[in-house]
């Protein structure tokens, strides 16, 4: 069949998932890698941003990614500052922070559910009996020389014998200040031997048994673990009631969390649709782009949960988790587990819906308020302040330029080193995006990453040709090689 035009070949690709990178490439500027508003990104600009940089920076789709959204964010803020845009919609910020509020509706939700829960309140009765597997001790540790392992019998003889003789001077109302002076551990020996309050597993084999060998107040007798040898006292419920009692509440409260949580995963039935990795993989490439995506990847008894939500999800994860990254480079199974445990997020906010738990007026207040102050700090650190702008600049197209122009600026001083990188809250960056225009395409990336690619080598190549010669000629070199009579130079 011959497709005689353009208007027939997207009549065609609509509603084919395979003809999205198609209709991407024939309606958008193929030199355009983003865009907000009247401003452009081009493939030229970005790739020499990245393969000119003065910082080394590894010149990947990672990268190109991360500065793209630095510069859609920046963009986004300077036509905010030129149009004086510093109170904005409730409507739009409460969108925009929907997966803050609900985050934090949901730990309140959880919250009644662990103070809910009956519970043994933390008594002598319970530290006797180390109920939940939690212990308090102090220990003092005569240490092998060298690393754990490595000691010679002779130096664990030596080590012994110091041992003995300073368990024969140790008691209950001595061991602290022995402690302090003996032990060779130096993150509880100033508090003399103070473990404070842990679980058993969380020690060594060896000492976590003798510790629980121990009643309240009882002192150990050599106890040899890798490290070396240990005096071990059990603490009183007195000297560690404070820690122990909070301790033991917590691990009661995310027992009975644990449970709850076992129970609502059980009724919910959350079941993936077909195809929910390979979306969220291919999503992960640029978030952003996706807050507002209605497409399901998880249905479970009485809701979904779409890939919007997902995003905005993901975007209250520290940033350091490096999550986007985490979900291109993880297996199937491991981002399936992933969208199971994202999708109960939304099971669990339903039944706060429920139970009628909703942030107060006063809260929702401080959170706008929070944002506004945000954007305002922004802008300071950007150059961006809108009175300055409106001092320079009579009209709002002339403050837009003025303030693309500054953002401009900045990035070259940025990737040239000469000045820090301002990261952008994903809350803020979502209220730009709904309250401005804002794309970014795939298919300009990966142009921008092919054209810096060569920048870089072109870069590189002519750094190694401007360095000097070596002064020690490699073997087999013109230099070393033997002149007619046998003589090298």
């Amino acid at each position: 069949m011959k497709i005689r035009s353009l208007g027939a070949l997207l009549t065609v690709c609509t509603g084919l998932a395979a003809c999205d990178s198609m209709k991407e490439a024939l309606t958008a500027h193929v030199d355009v890698v983003a865009r907000t508003n009247d401003q452009e990104l081009s493939v030229e600009r970005l790739s020499n941003l990245l393969g000119g940089s003065t910082l080394q920076i590894p010149v990947n789709r990672e990268t190109a990614g991360i500065v793209a959204d630095l510069w859609s964010g920046y963009q986004l803020l300077a036509i905010a500052a030129a149009r004086g845009d510093s109170v904005v919609d409730p409507k739009i910020v409460e969108e925009a922070t929907r997966a803050i509020t609900a985050n934090m509706r949901l730990r309140r939700y959880m919250e009644g559910v662990s103070s809910g829960a009956a519970k043994e309140q933390a008594s002598e009765a319970t530290y006797s009996q180390a109920a939940g597997g939690l212990f308090h001790a102090r220990h003092i540790l005569f240490a092998y020389p060298g690393a754990p392992g490595s000691a010679t019998q002779a130096q664990k003889d030596s080590v012994r014998r110091r041992a003995q003789t300073v368990r024969a001077q140790v008691t209950p109302g001595n061991f602290a200040d022995l402690a302090k002076r003996h032990s060779g551990d130096p993150g509880s020996s100033a508090r003399g031997g103070d473990l404070g309050t842990f679980p058993r597993e969380m020690m060594v084999k060896p000492f976590g048994d003798a510790v629980a060998a121990l009643s309240p107040g009882q002192i150990s007798g050599l106890v040899e673990t890798e490290y070396g040898y240990h005096i071990v006292q059990r603490s009183t419920y007195a000297a560690a009631r404070a820690e122990y009692d909070a301790r033991y509440n917590e691990s009661l409260e995310q027992r009975a969390e644990s449970t709850y949580i076992a129970k609502v995963d059980d009724e919910a039935k959350v079941t993936l649709k077909s195809g929910a990795v390979a979306n969220v993989k291919a999503a992960a490439r640029n978030l952003a782009t996706h807050g507002r995506d209605r497409d399901v990847l998880a249905s479970f008894n009485g809701g979904t949960l779409t890939l919007g939500q997902f995003v905005g999800w993901v975007e209250l994860m520290p940033p350091q988790a490096r999550v986007a990254q985490q979900i291109q480079q993880q297996p199937d199974s491991i981002i399936a587990t992933f969208l199971k445990s994202v999708a109960r997020n939304e099971v669990l906010l339903k039944k706060a819906d429920s139970a009628g738990v909703v942030l107060t007026a006063e809260e929702l207040q401080s959170l706008h308020g929070e944002f506004k102050r945000a954007i305002q700090m922004l802008w300071g650190q950007l150059g961006l302040d809108p009175r300055m702008l409106a001092d320079s600049a009579r009209s709002v197209p002339e403050r837009e330029r003025l303030a693309a122009g500054r953002i401009e600026q900045l990035l070259d001083r940025i990737m040239a080193g000469q000045a820090q990188a301002v990261s952008i809250p994903p809350a803020a960056q979502s209220v730009l995006a709904l309250m401005y225009s804002s794309k970014t395409t795939s298919a300009g990336l990966d142009r921008a990453v092919e054209r810096a690619t060569r920048i870089r080598a072109s870069a590189d190549s002519a750094r190694l040709a401007e360095q000097p010669a070596s002064q020690v000629p490699m073997p087999g070199s013109p230099a070393t090689a033997p002149d007619a009579r046998g003589k090298r130079p």
